[in-house]
Formats: C-alpha cells, sequence, structure tokens
C-alpha cells in the first residue's frame, strides 16, 4: 500500500461564484482548474442520485482548495453550524507570514471567530468563517510555526 499525501481539502458550497471570490481575494489563492463532472459513474461515487456538480480548484500550496457546487443541492439544506469542539467540525489550516498583519487587512464584512490570539504553545492563530457560514474555518498559522504535519479537513 503506497503513503497517502494531501492532494485537496473539499467545501461544497451553495454559490459557487461567491466562494471562489471570497477564497481567492480573501487568501490570495490562485484558481488552477475549473470543471464540470457528472454522469452516472460519479452520481454513485458521491451516493447522490442524479448529482452532478461544478468544481474550482484553487491552489494552497501543497494542496487544492476545492470548492464544488452540487446539482441537485441538498434539500435539508446546511449541515449546520456546530463549535469547533464538536465531533465532525472541520476547518482548513492555512499558513501566512504576519497572522496580525493579515488581520489587520481583511476586508470588513470577513467574519473572524477572533482577533489573532497567541496559545499557550506560542502559535498565533485567526478562524475567519467563509460567506456561506460552512462549518470549515480557515486557520491561519504564523508559516515559522506551522506545524510539521498538519491533518485537514479530518
Amino acid at each position: 500500500m503506497s503513503d497517502p499525501t494531501a492532494h485537496h481539502v473539499g467545501i461544497t458550497v451553495a454559490d459557487l461564484d461567491r466562494a471562489v471570490d471570497f477564497y481567492a481575494e480573501t487568501f490570495d489563492l490562485d484558481v488552477v482548474a475549473e470543471f464540470s463532472v457528472g454522469g452516472d459513474a460519479f452520481a454513485e461515487a458521491v451516493a447522490v442520485e442524479g448529482a452532478a456538480a461544478e468544481f474550482a480548484h484553487l491552489d494552497a500550496g501543497d494542496a487544492v482548495v476545492e470548492l464544488v457546487a452540487y446539482d441537485p443541492a441538498d434539500e435539508a439544506g446546511r449541515v449546520g453550524d456546530p463549535d469547533l469542539n464538536s465531533p465532525g467540525a472541520t476547518h482548513l489550516g492555512l499558513t501566512v507570514d504576519d497572522v496580525e498583519a493579515f488581520y489587520a487587512d481583511l476586508a470588513d464584512d470577513v467574519e473572524t471567530l477572533s482577533p489573532p490570539r497567541t496559545t499557550e504553545s506560542g502559535t498565533t492563530v485567526l478562524f475567519v468563517r467563509d460567506p456561506e457560514g460552512n462549518v470549515n474555518y480557515p486557520t491561519l498559522l504564523p508559516r515559522r510555526s506551522a506545524p510539521r504535519s498538519l491533518r485537514v479537513g479530518l
């Protein structure tokens, strides 16, 4: 068996254009691919009858941020808004050179859970909520203190 390596972190969104704009503008991620997928094999793979989806891939260094809008969308609506300490909650970990400067440069309409905070481990973190209120909170860690191994979306 081969050793797995990170390829992408997937985030399901209702409005793909709005999500792409947010992640590209807020985190300066470049769109590297946009495509559609459908057909029986895809629908079976995702276990959603008749599923098709629009995708955007954004370059986040060693992994891709994959934004996906499904058709049909889930009629039940959002997954919810669990706290980060709820089992199943996920977040997207990104690094920046200076968390405080990043925070100061955020657009006024970008919601954060708090200002940057330095934890007892010495890492400064900032949690940012995306515009759809997804359960994914991009977490910003300064590059100099980023962990050697970071598990994303598990």
